[in-house]
């Protein structure tokens, strides 16, 4: 009897280890893109479907983009703008829009990001195969593709590598020169294919968009290395009787930078190309693994899993919601980090709309940076999920910014500093876009630049916080000549502006208040620590006591906007109000939960279905709420399956695709890093005085652990779990300091000690905000928040930490 129960605890061991392998796997090939299966290095992208017959790659480069070098502000702007907040503050909210739509607008409204095109390996006789398996493992970041055809067994691995700058892939047949395929490509854009021996160089136009010439152009080389032999003709690639090919890819454009786009792009291409082919296949499949792995190593989740963890991705997807599957959640979670190392790396481009991943010369809203949300989301998880070095394509985008945004601040509003508006491109736009309704939001660019914050706050380096604190001192300074006074409220406010794709025309909205305070608050705290001088401390300081409240309106909710005018049966996917919320620290349980509470009731009205991304914000919202269930249920409305848009109808509920990127739908890759950003937040939370530990674990995770998130005073934390409770925590301290831990449960450790008042760590000290406002006559209710218990630990810069639960109530 007690053989047999060991063997079955070593059965469901071996299950739950198995179960953890993070692979996407299938047993046929993709049918669409929404099948096939993402792999990038941040520079180039490819979308791999597994084919036998016909295997195709859809590439992408990361700078291609439609027109040139512009910018989009409109000098008409300045001379209305006293008009337009005139009307607005009488009240004549469309005589407004309809005069920002005339005289803010122009007639570029972001250029679009493009497909590189498609190469294409034809296999004529792949027709019947056996034993079809293909999967993407995120553990090294290949693709796999694998069939038997008349007992030979071909193998193709695919990988863009981190180290040589290229694409490859390998092929392999288990039997000796029973390879054949020959190469092509095709693409939607104007392009030329010349064969030349072992290569295809593939030349591919940009692309003219409303009224911009074309000033980018591409260039792609493919050379194959085989045993076998190479034929080439015209645009075709012939390899025959061949055992083994390599398949090097090679891209580049003539961009340098948003003014310049004067870089040999064929040159670029070659000399990647060269470089690359000299290494030999292993070496530099070894090299780009452990490459990719130094970032994404750092972080482990365990949940716990079933045979069910181990039925190919599009299945586990449908049955996710049944919940015997809870590894795939720690699946899609440890995607989001793939996919952000895949398509975020030092030197490069932002992540756009769709990563680096787009199909198309007309991608959805352009694949542009949408930046009153989108883009921010797609950065969420770099710092908490140990992947800050993600982050830089970010901050150097907003070194851009700051200078094109420093003349649309002049031009269009005659303020200092610089500002930008709901969306920019490569060419790094910062007026309106779109239509006054949407685009006529002036906060882009100062929400953008609270990720420099929170950069130091995670990091605490003030090198970093020296280097970019001119852009933070930029976003404050234009909020210090743009703001205006209410003329019935008397505070100053953002005017004209707009509730993000929400409306209406508007003055002091309340996400804009939140994000101007964050903008003078943290401008001010970043001032003291880089010694600033102090008349203009002394000016953020005045502004900051004239900011609005958050107030709370007549159905206990936090208001959108200065008036009381909340729809509860209005469930708009932007819930652009409760920023406070999340990302930013300004609603807390502890310091303000007459807020907490009623950005609760925004919640329950706006319900717990929407589009993808904004589900992923949700995810965020609830586990801020301390409301781990309610958080797990967000994440099963986000994990169901859409087999691709053109089923949206049969599939009204879909947010998942097969190959696991979010459907809005259409795609857009904001939704995975919003997911992975907020599992991270259900598990660990640093933005409220205090590291909280497991704060909304949902009792579907009752057994788990994680290893290597990190907490604002760049602290790495472990953590295990057993029933729902937290057993022990691991605290790597990388540049000291005390940590003040926050559990709901009571801990026992060397060096712990019971906290007494404020935290002196002040990298994740509480935000001080300005009390509510409460509608006449309305009592406030207030939260039901579970016990906590504090302590503060002092740690040395390199050491680590281990804590454990105790069963003695404290």
């Amino acid at each position: 009897m007690k053989n047999t129960l060991i063997l079955i605890y070593l059965s469901l061991c071996s299950i739950f280890t198995s179960a953890q392998d993070l692979k996407l796997w299938y047993s046929q090939p993709a049918q669409n893109w929404s099948e096939a299966l993402p792999i990038g290095n941040s520079r180039l992208g490819a979308m791999v479907y597994g084919g036998t017959e016909r295997e195709e790659l859809q590439l992408n480069e990361e700078t291609f983009w439609a027109g040139s070098p512009y910018n989009n502000d409109n000098s008409n702007a300045i001379h209305v703008l006293p008009v337009v907040r005139k009307l607005i503050f009488e009240g004549k909210n469309q005589e407004a829009q309809t005069l920002i739509d005339a005289n803010f607008l122009t007639k570029q409204h972001g250029m679009s990001y493009l497909t590189l095109g498609s190469l294409f390996l034809e296999f004529p006789e792949h027709k019947n195969v056996s034993g079809f398996y293909r999967d993407l493992n995120l553990e090294n970041a290949t693709t796999t593709t694998r069939y038997q055809v008349n007992n030979v067994t071909y193998t193709r691995t695919t990988f863009a590598s981190f180290t040589n700058n290229v694409i490859i892939m390998h092929i392999k047949a288990s039997k000796a020169n029973t390879l054949n395929f020959k190469v092509t490509y095709n693409c939607p854009l104007e392009y030329e294919v010349n064969a030349q021996n072992d290569k295809l160089v593939i030349t591919c136009q940009g692309k003219e968009q409303e009224g911009l010439k074309a000033a980018l152009q591409a260039e792609c080389q493919v050379q194959v290395k085989t045993n076998g032999t190479i034929h080439s003709a015209g645009d075709i690639l012939q390899v025959s009787e061949g055992t083994e090919a390599i398949l090097y890819i090679s891209a580049a454009t003539n961009y340098v930078n948003y003014q310049n786009v004067s870089a040999n792009q064929s040159h670029r291409t070659s000399e990647y190309l060269k470089e690359a082919i000299q290494i030999p296949y292993e070496k530099a499949l070894k090299s780009h693994t452990a490459s990719y792995q130094k970032q994404f190593d750092r972080v482990l989740l365990h949940l716990p899993a079933s045979e069910v963890s181990q039925i190919e991705t599009p299945k586990r997807i449908e049955s996710f919601g049944k919940g015997k599957d809870m590894a795939m959640a720690a699946l899609l979670f440890q995607y989001g980090r793939y996919l952000l190392i895949s398509s975020s790396q030092p030197g490069g481009q932002p992540a756009n709309l769709q990563g680096i991943w787009n199909n198309s010369i007309h991608a959805p809203w352009d694949s542009k940076y949408t930046i009153n949300i989108n883009t921010e989301m797609n950065y969420w998880p770099a710092e908490v999920t140990n992947l800050s070095e993600t982050h830089s394509p970010l901050f150097s985008m907003l070194k851009d910014l700051s200078a094109t945004g420093a003349k649309t601040a002049q031009t269009m509003y005659n303020c200092r500093g610089w500002m930008a508006h709901h969306n920019t491109d490569l060419w790094r736009i910062c007026g309106v876009v779109d239509f006054a309704a949407a685009g006529m939001w002036p906060s882009g660019g100062a929400w953008l630049a609270q990720h420099i914050w929170q950069h130091y706050l995670f990091t605490g380096d003030k090198g970093f916080l020296k280097e970019y604190y001119p852009i933070l001192k930029g976003t404050a300074q234009f909020y210090l000549d743009f703001l205006v006074e209410h003329p019935t409220y008397k505070w100053m406010v953002v005017s004209p502006s707009v509730s993000p794709e929400h409306g209406p025309i508007t003055a002091g909205c309340t996400m804009d208040n939140q994000i101007v305070f964050d903008a003078l608050h943290n401008t001010l705290l970043a001032a003291e620590i880089v010694e600033e001088q102090t008349n203009f401390q002394d000016s953020l300081k005045l502004i900051l006591g004239k900011l609005p409240p958050m107030q709370i309106g007549k159905h206990n909710q936090l208001q959108e906007w200065l008036e009381d005018i909340d729809n509860p049966q209005d469930e708009h996917r932007h819930i652009s109000h409760l920023y406070g919320l999340y990302p930013s620290n300004q609603i807390s349980p502890y310091s303000n939960p007459e807020l907490f509470q009623a950005a609760k009731t925004t919640l329950d009205h706006r319900g717990d279905k929407a589009t993808g991304w904004s589900i992923g914000w949700k995810i965020n919202f609830w586990a801020r709420m301390l409301d781990g269930n309610h958080a797990f249920q967000i994440i099963k409305n986000m994990i169901q399956l859409l087999p691709n848009d053109n089923a949206a109808k049969e599939y009204p509920e879909g947010r998942t695709y097969p190959n696991m990127l979010d459907a809005h739908p259409p795609f857009q890759i904001d939704g995975n890093f919003g997911y992975t950003a907020g599992v991270a937040e259900m598990l660990l939370q640093s933005h409220d005085g205090a590291v909280h530990l497991l704060p909304a674990l949902p009792t579907a995770w009752k057994e788990g652990s994680i290893k290597g998130l990190v907490a604002r005073g760049n602290f790495v934390i472990d953590m295990d779990w057993i029933k729902c409770r937290l057993k022990k925590a691991t605290i790597h301290s990388k540049i000291g300091g005390v940590i003040r831990i926050r559990s709901y449960v009571p801990l026992k450790g060397e060096g712990l000690k019971k906290a007494n008042g404020e935290c002196p760590n002040l990298l994740f000290a509480a935000t001080p905000i300005n009390k509510p406002l409460v509608s006449k006559g309305l009592t406030p209710q207030l939260p039901d928040i579970q016990k906590v218990y504090e302590y503060d630990l002092e740690t040395q810069a390199g050491k680590t930490y281990v804590i454990n639960a105790t069963k003695e109530r404290q």
